[in-house]
C-alpha cells in the first residue's frame, strides 16, 4: 500500500463533511459508515480519527459498532448491502427499494429497531474494484418519517455521494487495484474463465486447442499479473476485476467438458 497523499486525504475529509450535511438536510442526521464490510476497521480522517469518533454520531451513541468486530455479521443494513448494489431505504420493519426484490424482502430487519434504535434509514452501498463493498447509513429513530418519500427524491444523489466518497478514500490509501501493467490477453482471460467453470488443465487445453503445458502458462502469466499466487486466487481476483463472471461457465449450451 502506498503512502497516504495528504491533500487527497483532506479531499476526502471534505466529501465526508457533505454526507454529514446531507443526512441533516433530509432528516436524517444519524451516519454510520464503512469502507470495507469485510474489515472491521473503520474509516479515519486525515489525523487518523475515526469519523464515527468526530464528524458522525450514531442513533444510539451507546453502540460504538466501528470497534464491534461482529457487528457486520448482525446488522441488517450490511447484511442487505451485500446482496444490494442499489439505494434502499428502511421504514416500517422492512427493507425497500425503488423496485420488488427478493433480496431485501428474504431479510429480517426488525433488528434495526429492536436492537439499534432505527425508525428510519437509507442505505447506499458502493461496490468498488476488486471486490470491495462499502457502505453508508443515514438514519433516525424516527419511525414516521415518511422516508420512502425522501429516498425517491435523494436516493440518486446520495448514491452518487457515496461512490465518490469511499473511492476517493481507498485511492487515497492505495488500496484499490492499480490498472497499471494490468492487461491481460484474450487467452489468459478464456483460460481463467473455464478454470472459474471448474476444469482442469487438460480440459482448458481440450477446450482451446493447445497443451496443458500452454494452459499453465497462461495461468501462471495471468496470476503474476494480477500480483496474486496461484490458480484459485488468480480466478477470484479476476472476477472481482470483472474479466471473469463468477459462476460463469462459457461451454456452448448442451456442450460438457471433463
Amino acid at each position: 500500500m502506498q503512502t497516504p497523499d495528504a491533500d487527497a486525504l483532506g479531499l476526502v475529509d471534505g466529501y465526508a463533511a457533505e454526507i454529514g450535511a446531507l443526512g441533516r438536510e433530509i432528516g436524517l442526521p444519524f451516519i454510520a459508515v464503512s469502507a470495507d464490510l469485510s474489515s472491521p476497521d473503520p474509516m479515519v480522517d486525515a489525523a487518523g480519527r475515526a469519523y464515527a469518533e468526530t464528524l458522525f454520531q450514531w442513533v444510539d451513541p451507546k453502540l460504538e459498532y466501528w470497534k464491534d468486530r461482529g457487528f457486520a455479521l448482525k446488522s441488517p443494513f450490511v447484511q442487505a448491502a451485500r446482496f444490494m448494489a442499489e439505494p434502499f431505504y428502511y421504514a416500517q420493519g422492512r427493507l425497500m427499494t425503488w423496485r420488488p426484490s427478493s433480496s431485501l424482502d428474504a431479510i429480517d430487519a426488525t433488528a434495526a429497531t429492536r436492537d439499534h434504535g432505527v425508525g428510519s434509514a437509507i442505505v447506499a452501498p458502493a461496490y468498488l474494484p476488486g471486490g470491495v463493498i462499502g457502505a453508508v447509513v443515514w438514519a433516525s429513530p424516527d419511525a414516521d418519517l415518511d422516508v420512502a418519500t425522501v429516498f425517491a427524491a435523494w436516493a440518486g444523489p446520495l448514491h452518487a455521494r457515496v461512490l465518490r466518497f469511499m473511492s476517493a478514500y481507498h485511492d487515497a490509501r492505495g488500496e484499490l487495484p492499480s490498472p497499471a501493467a494490468l492487461r491481460l490477453t484474450r487467452r489468459e482471460i478464456q483460460c481463467l474463465k473455464w478454470a472459474a467453470a471448474g476444469k482442469t488443465d487438460q480440459a482448458i487445453a481440450d477446450l482451446v486447442h493447445i497443451s496443458a503445458p500452454t494452459v499453465r502458462f497462461h495461468l501462471k502469466n495471468a496470476a503474476a499479473k494480477l500480483r496474486v499466487v496461484g490458480r484459485s486466487q488468480a480466478v477470484r481476483e479476476a472476477a472481482a476485476l470483472g474479466y471473469v463472471g463468477l459462476g460463469f461457465n462459457p461451454a456452448p449450451r448442451g456442450r460438457v467438458g471433463t
